[in-house]
């Protein structure tokens, strides 16, 4: 099944977006061994986990929250280790598999035993692996639906940009290091719809979340995630093939990393494969239009 959602001009939505600051200031904080993960939650009903991609943060969904009905869900999210407000150590070996037993640790510990899963970009990733120790019957939860956002789902479609390309070459740590605000508003805005480019204030605020507590210095060892694609891609696909749950991805066809390609793939190998298209939207709907990303996961949830 397909949907194309019509393209409308702009930014369609929007509504009013908390800035990082007060993001944060509504936000606690958990601990994962020694480090302090960033996390937000609010509303009751069942229970919506967001997952954010990379090199942002659950700020990304600063402006798809408020459209969430929260007497519905019980809406959580948190920064990845790693990434936004939470801990970003230096000599640590980031990995999608941690990232998920984080997920699956937090998840536990708040006794939740069935949680519907919305996931972007690198955050898909994470999900999938979710999937695979759910039918390994690993998990003490169950994923009630997975609603995906262009992300790398198949890694031998996925494009990555010159920048992350370097990030993973022997010369990443420097190119991390070194990443300035210039090179990143540049290589940032591609990844948008061509009339949807965040403004300067947008960009101010995704450059204070990648920077924040020393981000630019650990770049170079979260894109490791790009080979974990490659070397998990087998048990990964398996996962979306063989997932009991309603599934939906919601793509941006302007999205030149993961977008129409990435959203042929899914419909070649995943059974009755429902997707919906966002003419003119980039890699980032929930942020560029918040609105159409909401009508398509509230159309999905209504079947769920």
């Amino acid at each position: 099944m397909e949907q194309v959602l019509p393209h409308y001009g702009g930014r369609t939505g929007a509504g009013t977006s908390l800035s990082p600051e007060q993001w944060q200031e509504t936000g606690k904080w958990f601990s994962y061994g020694e480090h302090a993960i960033f996390s937000r939650m609010a509303g009751e009903g069942e229970a919506l986990v967001l997952v954010h991609g990379f090199p942002t943060a659950s700020w990304d969904y600063s402006r798809f929250w408020p459209l969430l009905n929260q007497q519905q869900y019980r809406v959580l999210t948190m920064d990845m280790l790693g990434f936004g407000f939470s801990d970003k150590p230096v000599n640590y070996a980031y990995s999608i598999q941690d990232q998920a037993d984080l997920h699956e640790g937090w998840i536990e510990g708040m006794r939740l035993k069935s949680v519907h899963l919305l996931a972007h970009d690198y955050g898909c990733s994470v999900v999938q692996e979710l999937l695979a120790r759910e039918q390994e019957g690993l998990l003490r939860f169950r994923i009630a639906s997975v609603c995906f956002l262009n992300g790398a789902l198949f890694p031998e479609v996925h494009r990555p940009m010159m920048i992350q390309r370097l990030l993973s070459s022997p010369l990443g740590g420097l190119i991390s290091r070194g990443l300035t605000r210039r090179v990143f508003d540049t290589n940032f805005c591609r990844l948008f719809g061509a009339d949807r480019h965040p403004s300067a204030g947008e960009l101010d605020s995704f450059w204070q979340l990648l920077t924040y507590n020393n981000g630019r210095g650990i770049l170079h060892r979260l894109v490791h995630y790009m080979e974990e694609r490659r070397c998990h891609r087998n048990r990964w696909v398996s996962a979306l093939q063989n997932a009991r749950q309603p599934m939906r991805l919601i793509s941006g066809t302007a999205d030149p990393v993961s977008g129409i390609a990435m959203a042929m793939r899914y419909r070649e190998l995943v059974p009755d494969a429902d997707v919906v298209s966002l003419r003119g939207v980039g890699h980032y709907p929930h942020y560029e239009s918040p609105a159409e990303v909401y009508r398509a996961f509230r159309e999905f949830q209504r079947r769920c």
